[in-house]
């Protein structure tokens, strides 16, 4: 394929996405050991998984499957989850990149909630069309898992169908069974309506918190 998966860093008011390296270990291992009560469906690492995990991951970037992300807090510098683009897909001709999926993602408990995931969203979306023009960008999530599924429909995505025995469960006391995964995708045509929708949604979200700790508030 006549395309390198890379990743840039890419900034909003409310999150940095940095790509992935050794020196995030410390930090992911924090925010993996929160409260991982939100975790039934989604494999995090704990704090002593944390350095082969990394090593997965950038072997995986390596191989021009992955480009892996740790999410920053914009406000206090910390890490507080990862993401990444994954399956890149290329055009019939063999050249540039057709579609993308995005997922690994995961969020320390004290990030749900935040705006940190709509905005992460935002602006893998935002670069998967405008920089690299692809068709589609793909999201998935165990079928089961009602709480993702609410948060991909929220940042626009449209639901396409479950793909049964697809992809490794990782719900606890099911190792080695698979799941069925939701399927869900924004495409080329829809993302200029789902951009002004998350940039609205995210003008609020900042508004809000600009408001809340605007001096003399009570």
């Amino acid at each position: 394929m006549g395309f390198t998966l890379e990743g840039p860093v890419l900034e909003g008011a409310f999150v940095r996405l940095e790509p992935l390296g050794h020196h995030h270990a410390a930090g992911l291992a924090d925010a993996a050991e929160e409260q991982r009560d939100s975790y039934g469906f989604t494999w995090v690492p704990r704090r002593e998984e944390v350095p082969a995990y990394v090593d997965t991951q950038l072997g995986r970037a390596a191989d021009g499957r992955l480009a892996p992300y740790v999410q920053v807090d914009a406000a206090t510098g910390r890490t507080v989850g990862a993401t990444s683009f994954w399956e890149p897909r290329p055009w019939p001709s063999g050249e540039g990149l057709c579609a993308i999926e995005v997922g690994f993602t995961w969020l320390a408990a004290s990030a749900q909630g935040t705006g940190i995931n709509t905005e992460a969203k935002y602006l893998l979306f935002r670069h998967a069309f405008e920089t690299w023009g692809v068709a589609r960008v793909d999201l998935k999530t165990d079928s089961r898992n009602a709480r993702s599924r609410a948060a991909i429909e929220s940042v626009g995505a449209t639901f396409e169908g479950v793909l049964r025995n697809s992809a490794r469960s990782w719900a606890p006391g099911e190792d080695g069974r698979l799941r069925d995964s939701a399927v869900f995708s924004i495409i080329t045509e829809e993302w200029p309506a789902r951009r002004a929708a998350l940039e609205h949604r995210l003008a609020a979200l900042h508004e809000r918190r600009t408001a809340a700790t605007a001096p003399g508030r009570a």
